[in-house]
C-alpha cells in the first residue's frame, strides 16, 4: 500500500472527499459506484465492477485474487493451465 500524503476529515454526515488527483488516476467519475471493504482496521474503497473482468457476465461470479471472474471463464482458465 502506498501513502499519498493526503488527509481528509470526515464531515458531520460521515462523508469524505476523494481528491481530484486520486479520482483522475483511478478513473473515478461522478456517479461511479465504489465498493467498500474492511480489512481488520482498514477501510478499502474500490471502483465497483459487478461483472466478470473477462467477459462482463454478471451471473455466477466468484472472487479470484480480488477480481471478479465468472464460473465459465474460471473453467476456461483451468483448462489452459
Amino acid at each position: 500500500m502506498k501513502s499519498t500524503g493526503m488527509v481528509r476529515k470526515v464531515d458531520e454526515l460521515g462523508r469524505i472527499v476523494l481528491p481530484i488527483e486520486i479520482r483522475k488516476t483511478l478513473d473515478i467519475q461522478q456517479k461511479d459506484a465504489l465498493e467498500i471493504f474492511i480489512d481488520e482496521d482498514r477501510i478499502i474503497l474500490q471502483k465497483y465492477h459487478p461483472a466478470c473482468i473477462f467477459c462482463n457476465q454478471v451471473d455466477n461470479i466468484v472472487y479470484f485474487n480480488g477480481k471478479r471472474v465468472c464460473a465459465s471463464c474460471l473453467a476456461k482458465m483451468k483448462e489452459q493451465f
